[in-house]
């Protein structure tokens, strides 16, 4: 049996199995690394992951600030039936680790005009909600348009999303007709406007594209499975925040005999020909592996193998975002857990992030309330509102930051302000704003959390694949490979990195 280390132990070295092999070692703890790591020990493989912060979770980042407990990175939680998946490798549950609290509605939407929809994903409840605000001919519509984004989303996980490719070839299966006939590779807007007329609604049911890095009329109407899990299969809440998840599957993988090392960053990858013989550590430790698997940004897991990727064309990377983490001594009624605050404009939006590399001068905004499902995430009275304004990458954009920075975050408090939080910015007792420069000090490509978009060119077997050509015991993981962005695709990405491991050496010690 491998023995487990504890929390930041710098001996990696763990005695060889019958077979003589070395463990496999993960480099990061992010969800798709310790997805991954909980794959391969369910198999019987020894596991070494090695992460550069003190804490697990990745892009699922923490921050305390004043007594407040801030998650900074994604705070939309869907399909924890791929956290139940995971955890399961080694004989745990999801239930067991995590306290999940469905939320109802998951979203609140609000508009220009003042109107709001609440947005359910229990289908009786939606359709009562529909038929409030738009009447009935789009309530008959909104049911269609959950039965066509099931639809989609059942053909694409087993066929699409977790599954393996190795070539474009590997597209020609029978659910890509089935696909195809849902119009699939059509258009999103589109495909959503013809279920659903009120403009509010096909916003709902779009908006989901820009994480994928695309406007809703460019993005591929498969990415209406995004919409599905947002707003048919539901979202959840961890009490204690998101980065109850990161612990949750590292404490599950620790248990299971994995070692987690905590505060060292991989410098450098020992080769042997086309083999990674070791890992070495800016501890100065050397970490002997049969296997390797990078989590890092794209880029970074590149210039740790010695080369660029293989690509006649650049890659695109997606939009950025402004974060402004907030404390504050009040809240306000009309925010739920999480609240869509839509601006007049729409398209013109798109354009202004995407096209013209400025910031949204209409922004729509992702404004997050985690109090009011868990108060303990800050002191007694107060609260949390984490703010998300896309925004266009360090490509796209010759913005200067550090500068613009704080005069962007004035603006975002008073367009709050002028959108119903009265008193924003005088009830602020704690905040921190994240900036796309400030991804960029963090290691991430052109300022930008959400890694490569999901272009066509840069979707399913277009998108840079979990194998590394040239060599022969590395796989890549996370939202830069496939399946892509987003934390139920980057929990199947680590599924799909462990299987490429046990394909190649088999499972046990």
């Amino acid at each position: 049996m491998p023995i487990h280390r504890n929390r930041g132990a710098r001996d990696g070295r763990r005695p060889r199995g019958p077979r003589g092999r070395d463990p496999v070692v993960v480099v990061g703890a992010g969800l798709s690394g310790l997805a991954c790591a909980l794959h391969l020990l369910g198999a019987g493989r020894d596991v070494v992951v090695v992460e550069r912060e003190d804490h697990p979770g990745g892009r699922a980042g923490r921050l305390d600030l004043d007594g407040f407990r801030i998650d900074t990175g994604p705070t939309v939680l869907t399909m924890p039936d791929l956290l139940d998946e995971a955890l399961g490798a080694v004989g745990e549950s999801v239930h067991e680790r995590l306290d999940l609290v469905p939320l109802a509605p998951a979203y609140r939407a609000a508009f220009a005009d003042g109107s709001t929809i609440d947005v359910h994903t229990d289908r009786a409840a939606m359709a009562a909600e529909v038929l409030r605000v738009a009447g009935p001919r789009e309530a008959v519509g909104y049911l269609r348009l959950r039965e066509w984004l099931t639809r989609l989303y059942r053909i694409e996980m087993r066929s699409f999303i977790d599954a393996q490719f190795d070539s474009p070839l590997d597209l020609v299966r029978p659910d890509l007709l089935r696909l195809a006939a849902l119009g699939g590779f059509g258009r999103l807007a589109p495909a959503v406007g013809r279920r659903v007329r009120d403009e509010r609604l096909r916003r709902i049911f779009s908006f989901q594209s820009l994480y994928a890095g695309v406007p809703p009329d460019r993005a591929l109407a498969a990415y209406g499975v995004i919409a599905y899990m947002d707003t048919v299969a539901g979202v959840y809440f961890p009490r204690g925040g998101m980065r109850a998840v990161g612990d949750a599957l590292a404490a599950a993988a620790a248990k299971a005999g994995g070692v987690l090392r905590y505060g060292e960053s991989v410098t450098r990858l020992e080769r042997s020909g086309d083999r990674v013989t070791a890992v070495l550590t800016d501890q100065g430790e050397r970490l002997p592996c049969d296997q390797v698997v990078l989590t890092t940004d794209l880029p970074a897991a590149h210039r740790l193998l010695g080369h660029r990727a293989r690509r006649p064309v650049a890659h695109r990377f997606s939009p950025s975002a402004v974060v402004l983490h907030l404390g504050t001594d009040r809240t306000w009624d009309s925010l739920a857990h999480h609240t869509i605050s839509f601006g007049g404009a729409w398209r013109r939006t798109f354009e202004e992030i995407i096209g013209e590399g400025r910031p949204m001068s209409d922004p729509s905004l992702l404004v997050t309330r985690p109090t009011a499902t868990d108060p303990a995430l800050a002191p007694e009275g107060r609260h949390l509102l984490y703010v998300l304004a896309p925004a266009p990458n360090l490509a796209a954009g010759r913005i200067d930051w550090d500068a613009e920075g704080p005069r962007y975050r004035d603006r975002l408090v008073a367009t709050l302000e002028e959108r119903g939080l009265s008193g924003l910015g005088s009830s602020i007792r704690a905040e921190r704003l994240v900036t796309p420069a400030d991804w960029a000090r963090q290691g991430l490509a052109y300022g930008t959390p959400f890694s490569l978009a999901h272009t066509f060119a840069q979707t399913g077997p277009f998108r840079p694949g979990n194998t590394v050509p040239g060599t022969a015991n590395a796989v890549l993981a996370g939202c830069g490979t496939t399946p892509g962005v987003g934390v139920p695709t980057v929990l199947v990405s680590g599924k799909l990195a462990a299987a490429r491991v046990l394909s190649r050496t088999g499972g046990g010690r």
